[in-house]
């Protein structure tokens, strides 16, 4: 039996051979990569027209840098410039001298690394340089992002893994389309590679493996290797010599790709010279089915595959609000009873800040680090994705704040984070830079709480990047130059001023262009100093600023009571010119709300500039372009306008940024930070941002102030409230710091509960006025009951809630705010309905009023004479037509508070008015707002100190 079995297999043997040997193999089938990369660029010009109608502006820029002059370097770089053109993309030649030097050029590539209009970068090799340069340095040093050549060390480890998401090498890619286009089977193939460089050899090995080849790489030192050369199905020569490959080596019907380019004497040519392959073309094409010609074969394939790379780069940059991101979620290590704040903060380890930032789809050039745990983050990602489409975008506000604090911050970070992990969304949270001052009193921090947490906590509520820090040395510059100003007009006769502001340097007197500025105000079409009148350089020189009418503070980002009233001038050297001015926590300042309004950094100047500081002796405004400090504000505050990307406990983004008052200012953080977020989030994903205090303090000034300027119409709002603040809204007990709650906050207590809330249906109305849907987050507390929940949700969804959610994201982290969640996502798919609560085009008082009775539940306003005074003159100046920025009290929707619930019929009094003409608003005030707060008998100072062992802070929340 085993003899016969063995007698068939033969027989079955020499039959397929026989039929092979009879069989017409095609032969010589010239791979013309030319045609082929024709086809490739005929596609590319396609898609980078629909790129450029997508993307208006956008178009794909390579950039091509060379050392040195080589005349092989010129042909290779005139190719791809004319193959950019072709496709309607764009390339630029930098070309370096051959004395450049290694910094030379990687200082170029920081440069072009950090243009977000260039979308591919190659460094021209060899490099031709009278200086040693590391070219492994430099290919390393071209972002991954844009190393459209494959050849960074990334992008190669990428494919040596099989990730084939980074750049492909141009000339591998190439030469596996060529195989494509033969027809060939790749899969269980034969493939043989010889040649084993980092360019070709190597990656083409590795393109070939992925893609179920079977791969065997020979080189010089391989035994054997006319052998192993006439066993491929496949095969990739890639050795360096001329003609090495004979036809005896490849075996009948391969596909033969030869990526040599030689030069060899001949005499036929008029050059002495022509171009070969590393294989015996003529000779091997008899034997082999497909065979790539030289030239005409693979070069043409390098140049087609750069540009696609170019224009994939572009693709991707242009989109990247469009992709889901691959963020990883950080795991939770759940404790009961939950520890305190800083404990579970140091318990997270963060995801490296670059990291983050590249799974949310920023650029290396988009981040600036500030250690390895926060970055400020560019404004150039708005240039980049200025077409992309924007998210969603949800505000989160709350009913009227008591003593236990409603948890806002935690809420928003807990629905962050169940949006991210658990719905697996792009999600940006947005929020403000909390000020030191509270962090150092008693208030606390502002970084969320419990298993809802912004991280590193510390930095969150410290330094940060120094942001405030920088709003207080720009605005007491501007307080130090007015006082100066008022000093030198005071102690200076015309001519002698005049001559000081604008002195001759090197014998030649000129205005600068802040002065020149000055002069356009004032009606002056003159730009030579020396022909002035006489009346015209008086009117030039001298503000008159009044004293008695100086409207610009100090400020100081600490509680020092003692700073709310001070005499400035009382140095003998002032000469006897004092004054009364005061201090303003810095947080207060109107550069802080400029920042957080500025639509771009020309709209941050041009605010700056118009903001007035004080008024002059006929009451004419006095700006800081008067007093020639605006550009002098805008370099000390340049880094600042850049929001700071941190991370929720669970890695989901939280850019920070500006943090303006929200009793004297308007309460949000920057209109810039949560663009960036829109954008990056995509058409797909939520920003979730928040407004301060309650809704008809913080959310009226987000609906009618902030969304009024920047554009972005809100999907969703979140109220958030409590079971234990509604008691209180309903009659409950006082509470006092340190002593035992009373019991009808620890109990059941339905009655009391009923009768509160009034007050979270009152911010339900005040947000549907605005035609936003609201979602009801209840933030759970431990002695909240079933009844007291089931009540609540049942009365607020009847008032006009979109829904009511529990949520324990403070004991759970994301997982507890699943429910909200849900919501939110439902919510923001509901039809945009938003209206403004007034137009701009209303006096002021009807503006005041609107506010008053629609948001507070006011009957009347009263005005005292001087405010009465004020607002006419406001409108006799020309800003009537702006936004009411109210100051209130947040204890109350009236302007007593002591009053709580949700009365109405009240009478609400204005007792003085002020303007802030850079920020954009005028501010209306309802009773005394202390805008420098002070430090209490016992501040949260007595708890923080710093370990010297560990280097840990101690006592911080």
């Amino acid at each position: 039996m085993l003899k016969s079995n063995i007698h068939f297999a033969r027989k079955i043997a020499h039959l397929i051979h026989s039929l092979a040997s009879t069989m017409v193999i095609p032969r010589g089938q010239v791979l013309s990569g030319t045609e082929l990369a024709r086809e490739i660029k005929n596609n590319l010009k396609n898609d980078v027209a629909n790129l450029k109608r997508k993307y208006p502006g956008v178009c794909p820029k390579l950039a091509i840098v060379q050392v040195g002059g080589r005349e092989d370097s010129n042909v290779y770089i005139r190719m791809k410039i004319q193959a950019a053109a072709a496709v309607g993309a764009e390339a630029e030649h930098i070309k370096l001298p051959n004395t450049a030097t290694q910094d030379h050029v990687l200082q170029e590539l920081r440069k072009l690394n950090e243009d977000s209009k260039v979308h591919g970068i190659i460094v021209q090799m060899p490099m031709d340089s009278v200086n040693d340069i590391d070219s492994h340095l430099i290919t390393d040093s071209v972002a991954p992002s844009k190393d459209v050549d494959g050849l960074h060390t990334i992008n190669e480890g990428r494919l040596a893994i099989g990730d084939l998401t980074g750049f492909l090498p141009c000339t591998p890619v190439g030469v596996l389309e060529l195989i494509k286009k033969s027809g060939a089977q790749l899969e269980g193939a034969d493939a043989v590679v010889l040649g084993r460089s980092k360019i070709v050899g190597t990656p083409v090995a590795e393109l070939l493996k992925w893609h179920n080849a079977t791969v065997t790489v020979c080189h010089s030192k391989t035994r054997n290797l006319k052998e192993k050369c006439q066993q491929a199905d496949i095969l990739v020569v890639a050795i360096g010599r001329p003609q090495f490959v004979q036809a005896d080596w490849v075996k009948p019907g391969a596909v033969v790709i030869d990526c040599g380019i030689n030069s060899i004497p001949d005499s036929t040519k008029k050059s002495g010279q022509k171009l070969v392959g590393d294989v015996a073309y003529d000779e091997t094409k008899e034997v082999a089915a497909h065979i790539t010609p030289v030239p005409g074969g693979v070069g043409p394939m390098t140049v087609a595959m750069l540009i696609k790379n170019t224009v994939l780069s572009a693709e991707r940059s242009a989109g990247n609000g469009n992709v889901q991101w691959n963020l990883t979620p950080l795991p939770l290590k759940l404790l009961n009873p939950v520890p305190s704040d800083i404990e579970i903060a140091r318990s997270q380890t963060p995801k490296d800040i670059s990291v983050l930032a590249e799974e949310i789809g920023l650029l290396p050039s988009e981040v600036s680090q500030y250690g390895s745990k926060k970055a400020k983050i560019s404004l150039s990602v708005l240039s980049r994705l200025k077409d992309s489409p924007n998210g969603k975008y949800v505000v989160v506000t709350a009913m009227t704040p008591t003593p236990f604090g409603e948890g806002k911050s935690t809420t928003m970070m807990g629905l962050v984070q169940a949006l991210s992990t658990r719905l697996r969304k792009n999600i940006f949270a947005t929020m403000r830079q909390p000020s030191q001052g509270p962090t150092f009193g008693i208030k606390g921090g502002a970084a969320g709480g419990g298993y809802s947490q912004v991280i590193p906590m510390e930095d969150m509520n410290l330094h940060l990047t120094g942001d405030i820090h920088a709003i207080t040395a720009a605005n007491n510059l501007l307080a130090a130059q007015l006082d100066a100003r008022i000093f030198h007009e005071a102690t200076q006769k015309d001519q002698a001023l005049y001559d000081r502001l604008v002195p001759k340097i090197k014998g030649i007197r000129r205005f600068s262009k802040i002065q020149l500025r000055r002069l356009e105000r004032l009606g002056i079409d003159k730009t030579d100093p020396d022909s002035l009148t006489e009346v015209e350089r008086s009117r030039f020189a001298r503000l008159d600023i009044d004293p008695e009418n100086v409207i610009w503070t100090r400020v100081l980002d600490i509680n020092d009571r003692y700073l709310r009233e001070i005499t400035v001038g009382q140095s003998p050297t002032e000469k006897g010119i004092t004054r009364k001015t005061g201090f303003m926590i810095s947080v207060a300042s109107e550069i802080m709300a400029i920042l957080a309004l500025a639509n771009d950094l020309r709209d941050f100047k041009e605010r700056l500039a118009r903001m007035v500081v004080a008024f002059d002796r006929k009451g004419n405004p006095v700006t800081a372009d008067d007093l020639g400090v605006t550009g002098a504000l805008l370099v000390l505050l340049k880094d600042v306008v850049e929001p700071t990307l941190l991370q929720t406990l669970e890695g989901s983004p939280v850019l920070v940024h500006a943090g303006p008052f929200a009793n004297i200012a308007h309460g949000s953080n920057s209109i810039l930070a949560d663009k960036i977020a829109l954008k990056l989030v995509g058409a797909d994903g939520i920003v979730v941002t928040e407004a301060g205090f309650a809704s008809e303090i913080g959310g009226e000034k987000f609906f009618n102030i902030k969304c009024r300027q920047s554009g972005l119409v809100p999907n969703a709002a979140v109220l958030v409230t409590t079971i234990r603040a509604l008691k209180m809204h309903g009659g409950g007990s006082p509470v006092t710091p340190g002593a035992p709650l009373p019991s009808e906050y620890t109990h059941e207590n339905l009655q009391l509960l009923k009768a509160g809330l009034p007050n979270a249906v009152r911010h339900i109305n005040n947000v549907n006025k605005h035609g936003v849907p609201v979602v009801v987050a209840i933030n759970n507390h431990t002695n909240d009951t079933k009844a007291e929940i089931q009540l609540v949700i049942d009365e607020l969804k009847k008032a006009g809630a979109y829904d009511v959610v529990l949520s324990r994201h403070w004991a759970l982290g994301g997982e507890g705010a699943d429910d909200l969640a849900k919501a939110v996502a439902r919510a923001v798919e509901e039809p945009s309905t938003f209206q403004f609560l007034y137009s701009l085009d209303l006096p002021l008082k009807t503006k005041i009023e609107t506010i008053a009775k629609e948001m507070y539940g006011a009957a009347e306003v009263k005005y005292n004479p001087t405010v009465d005074r004020k607002l006419k003159q406001y409108e006799e100046q020309g800003f009537g037509n702006l936004p009411i920025c109210m100051a209130k009290t947040h204890l109350s929707l009236t302007g007593n508070p002591a009053i709580k619930g949700a009365p109405l019929g009240f009478t609400l009094d204005v007792k003085d008015v002020s303007a802030s003409i850079g920020a954009g608003f005028i501010i209306p005030s309802t009773g005394e707002i202390t805008k420098i707060p002070g430090l209490p008998t016992r501040p949260a100072i007595y708890d923080i100190d710093l370990n010297i062992e560990t280097g840990e802070i101690e006592g911080l929340f």
